[in-house]
């Protein structure tokens, strides 16, 4: 690759990364700023995309000593597409619970990736998918039948669409909050109120991009509307079982809405709940933690029921799925030490 590319080869050029400046943003050197929000990016990695022509900034070339500002539009853009982009067939299994010629519903197992990405371009249900069925619709982002995912370590149902129609009109209803997601989460603390509401637009953490958290009031700009309605199912001394009914969408959802109202899930290592956050301090009880954690060693998470109406024939269509059995042997844990408390 040449030292520095021609601005007009710049249709020729994938974007791999972009990021809008926060508006409070202090002056720093691009490259520093980058190693913030770019997976697995070393400084020098960084620098030699500059010396390369590939990082942007409002649609010009800089290089790695150029200071950011508030509201600056920065590109990293390279001569070959995302690893997200070549997707390639695999005989994974998929366990589908249900199948006709319009759609799929799928149980998608805790580890599974939903689409390649960085850091996991292949063995996700897209790889699997494309093998076992041809032709699947594109959705928006170009992603075969995907009408919504859910998270690597969270497990549970998805919908997948297998015809343009059917494409359309299942994201019609996720858009229009006429489709039914609701979850089952072991979160950590004693929740008091039996049900309740959190209302919280979701957005990208400032400081930590592989995180998202609440923006209120005036910083609402930043995140999207987003609302999390919840039941305890079971409370069990320093955790709750909940059930989480989504009514958007939004990338971490339940587990950004219950920590920002201290009720982060359990061993959600991204969040912070792979700490014991409630508790006592004895050693005893340090380890039946630990115990828990490694029974669970991921967000105690899952997609339980899905509901949405089917695209052909207008009928509503339930689906529910047994909770995981790390899920359920952790669960029990818990249930066995609040009772050894209560006596």
């Amino acid at each position: 690759m040449s030292d520095i590319v021609d601005i007009s080869q710049d249709d020729e050029l994938y974007e791999h990364y972009a990021f809008r400046v926060e508006k409070g943003q202090q002056p720093l050197r691009i490259d520093k700023y980058l190693m913030n929000f770019v997976e697995n990016a070393t400084r020098n990695k960084i620098q030699q995309a500059a010396k390369d022509g590939c990082i942007f900034v409002n649609g010009t070339p800089v290089k790695s000593n150029y200071k950011v500002k508030p509201n600056d539009h920065i590109t990293v853009k390279f001569e070959y597409p995302p690893h997200e982009y070549l997707l390639v067939a695999e005989d994974i299994p998929i366990d589908i619970v249900y199948e006709d010629d319009d759609v799929l519903v799928v149980n998608k197992p805790a580890g599974m990736v939903v689409h390649p990405g960085h850091g996991n371009y292949s063995g996700t249900l897209i790889n699997g998918l494309i093998y076992h069925f041809e032709n699947l619709p594109n959705n928006s982002s170009d992603r075969p039948g995907l009408v919504h995912r859910i998270d690597k370590d969270t497990s549970g149902l998805l919908v997948v669409a297998k015809t343009e129609n059917a494409m359309a009109h299942l994201s019609n209803q996720f858009a229009e909050k006429t489709s039914e997601r609701q979850y089952v989460a072991l979160v950590w603390g004693h929740i008091e109120e039996d049900e309740g509401t959190v209302e919280g637009h979701i957005g990208r953490h400032p400081k930590n991009r592989l995180q998202n958290t609440v923006y209120e009031g005036d910083e609402s700009y930043k995140g999207k509307p987003a609302v999390t309605h919840y039941k305890v199912i079971e409370r069990l001394g320093y955790v709750t079982l909940v059930s989480c009914k989504l009514e958007t969408g939004r990338t971490h959802q339940i587990r950004v809405h219950m920590k920002h109202i201290g009720h982060t899930l359990f061993n959600d290592e991204r969040y912070g709940g792979d700490k014991i956050l409630k508790g006592t301090t004895f050693t005893k009880y340090k380890q039946f933690v630990e115990n828990c954690f490694k029974v669970l060693p991921r967000q105690a998470l899952h997609a339980k029921t899905l509901g949405f109406e089917h695209p052909s024939t207008g009928e509503w269509m339930s689906f529910t799925s047994e909770i995981p059995e790390d899920i359920q042997r952790c669960i029990e844990k818990w249930r066995g030490y609040a009772k050894h408390q209560d006596n």
